[in-house]
């Protein structure tokens, strides 16, 4: 785990570098007004924590809010605004029950409010070793569906996840399977291969 509290600037001014603004911004998972149970302190010196999903790399991120912070659960913050006082990157184990059951939907509204960048994934996986392809990685496709991708894909990209479907026969949920795989590697930190957690280069 690394504290992002003192290079908060360094990564705003990375985002802008590249290009991708949205790396600072983070879907909220769940707001504790009064800070952290487990933290013993007396409440007067306790402040709102948040926990949230990155919508760039999905990393997970413990928030110090702000007391005038005003935010709910699937509001989108920026981690350098003015709302957030600090943050730091932490595990799925460090989430609280809450957040852990929000992940689904997070995941959800970050794909769904940017469908192209997860179909230009049918667009550009590629192979991770001579036997394993990024597109195997995803619930249900094997070697059949994997190379009717390939070759659809040389005719030309694909625009939708309701295009994917049409065109490659035997894939009918293409968003769905992006959904599973990302969930996955948001809650599994042992997983061999990650191909959406992690990825903001």
């Amino acid at each position: 785990m690394s504290d992002h509290a003192t290079d908060a600037a360094d990564e705003r001014d990375s985002a802008s570098e590249d290009g991708t603004e949205e790396r600072s911004v983070a879907v909220l998972l769940d707001v504790l007004p009064n800070g952290r149970p487990d933290d013993g302190r007396p409440g007067y010196q306790k402040s709102p924590v948040a926990y949230a999903l990155g919508t760039a790399s999905f990393g997970l991120y413990e928030l110090s809010l702000e007391e005038d912070a005003d935010v709910s659960v699937s509001d989108r913050v920026d981690l350098d605004g003015p709302a957030v006082s600090r943050y730091r990157e932490v595990d799925f184990e460090d989430l609280t029950r809450n957040a852990a059951a929000e992940i689904e939907y997070a995941v959800e509204a970050i794909v769904d409010g940017d469908e192209r960048r997860f179909v230009d994934f049918y667009n550009e996986a590629g192979p991770i070793t001579l036997r394993l392809h990024q597109l195997n990685l995803l619930p249900g496709i094997g070697k059949k569906l994997r190379n009717r991708v390939l070759d659809e894909r040389k005719r030309g990209p694909f625009e939708s996840f309701e295009e994917v479907s049409e065109r490659i026969s035997g894939l009918h949920r293409p968003r769905e399977v992006i959904l599973e795989r990302i969930v996955e590697e948001v809650r599994e930190d042992d997983l061999k291969y990650r191909t959406f957690v992690g990825n903001e280069e």
